[in-house]
């Protein structure tokens, strides 16, 4: 196996790493990789250091990639954890499926899926992504290891959003959703305030719902945004294959100034007319849109970007409102604020989501960002809510047992597996979830 020392970072490229790294393609390899020690890693879009792992060795799965088995008459699928979710859609989307759960990039693997337990726009009604994984094969000191709810649910349950800390994840058995074509229905409404944001969320019957927030807007028209709701229609994949455009260069620190992004804001919120607007877009559009341009995360600048995201229960809406009103007047301009509605599904001990209300925001990187970022902390837990491990960089340790009340459950089972806390990354150690 050959190992490529290399500087690496979590796609806000705000946390970065050194060390080595190998790319095994057989599980032959992998055994002897995973004997350096150190962490299984995926394509590295989670946010932080949860793929992390600076000064000591991670083996990365995107090479174990392949199609193990497809039954179509099921929809039950069994791939490599180096697979990535936007090459299952293209794969069987024309064959009338596609994965129950879709995060926001197509370029996660599954691996990261089940180890981030990831949500999509449509969370409310099918819930997080390991409530739909069948089984999955773990590699342990012995060899590989299938494990299911049947066969050992405390550590199916502790692997699901477990951060990759019960072994590496070898592939996966999921069920798939059966859809009636490769289009989406989409309706976009302008919404003028937080208030009105949260009881159209509630009031919808579509399948996905999204919100883009204008972050920067204050007083009366804080949580003005557009809401985008969709429905799987029939038709083929309209329009040519999109081709992702490529940002060549780290965008200069002035372009996230406050009146240009400001300016930005408005720009993007017009384009939505008060009488909103129907499309039909390609699955890969809707559910992907920032895929449209290779490396995005150049345009937050060399330093890069943290992003805040949090959930808190559905009764706690006014506590979100404040948690929002806190970044709007928080002086560091964010172009990028989404917020959706969550069901209670979760699969796992430190999995994120609960029945209620999430909003994600980017906040590039300056010197303001952790104290903001600790007073926003502060809020939610206030709220009885959480935040995202796989977006998270700058939470504290301390706050991880209020978030997470499962803590010490998911640290028995990982104890089991990794006693000597081989796999741990940067974010494992950080926020010291292994630790007793």
């Amino acid at each position: 196996m050959q190992w490529k020392t290399a500087d690496y970072a979590g796609w806000g490229r705000a946390l970065r790493a050194r060390g080595r790294i190998a790319r095994p393609e057989r599980v032959s390899a992998l055994k002897d990789a995973l004997a350096e020690g150190g962490p299984a890693i995926g394509n590295r879009r989670s946010y932080g250091d949860g793929a992390l792992n600076d000064g000591g060795a991670a083996t990365e799965m995107t090479r174990m990639d392949r199609l193990l088995a497809f039954a179509p008459e099921t929809g039950v699928i069994e791939v490599e954890a180096g697979a990535t979710i936007g090459a299952l859609l293209k794969l069987l989307a024309p064959q009338g499926w596609m994965p129950a759960v879709m995060p926001g990039t197509g370029l996660a693997t599954i691996g990261g899926c089940i180890a981030n337990d990831v949500h999509g726009k449509n969370h409310h009604g099918a819930g997080s992504f390991g409530q739909h994984v069948l089984a999955v094969t773990l590699m342990t000191q012995t060899g590989p290891r299938e494990v299911s709810p049947a066969s050992d649910p405390a550590l199916f349950r502790a692997t699901m959003g477990g951060q990759g800390q019960t072994g590496a994840i070898l592939s996966a058995r999921l069920k798939l959703m059966a859809i009636p074509g490769q289009r989406m229905k989409v309706v976009e409404t302008r919404m003028r305030d937080f208030d009105s944001f949260i009881a159209a969320l509630d009031a919808s019957e579509a399948d996905f719902t999204v919100g883009w927030i204008d972050a920067t807007a204050k007083r009366k028209r804080l949580g003005r945004g557009i809401l985008e709701e969709g429905t799987l229609v029939e038709g083929t994949r309209p329009g040519p294959e999109r081709k992702p455009k490529p940002v060549p260069f780290d965008a200069p620190r002035a372009l996230l100034s406050w009146p240009v992004v400001k300016i930005f804001n408005r720009w993007y919120g017009s384009g939505v007319p008060d009488s909103g607007r129907k499309r039909t877009r390609a699955l890969d559009e809707f559910f992907f849109p920032l895929d449209a341009l290779t490396d995005w995360n150049r345009l937050y600048g060399k330093r890069g970007f943290h992003q805040f995201q949090c959930v808190v229960p559905a009764d706690r809406a006014p506590a979100l409102k404040e948690i929002l009103n806190t970044i709007a007047r928080g002086g560091v301009a964010s172009p990028l604020a989404v917020l959706k509605r969550m069901g209670p599904g979760r699969a796992g001990h430190l999995s994120f989501p609960m029945d209620g209300y999430t909003l994600a925001v980017d906040l590039p990187a300056r010197a303001r960002v952790p104290a903001l970022y600790a007073r926003l902390e502060e809020q939610v837990i206030a709220a009885g809510g959480r935040i995202y491990l796989a977006k998270d960089a700058l939470a504290r340790p301390e706050s991880m047992a209020a978030m997470y009340p499962e803590l010490e459950a998911w640290r028995a089972e990982a104890a089991k597996v990794d006693p000597e806390r081989r796999l741990a990354t940067d974010l494992v150690r950080r926020l010291k979830l292994r630790s007793a």
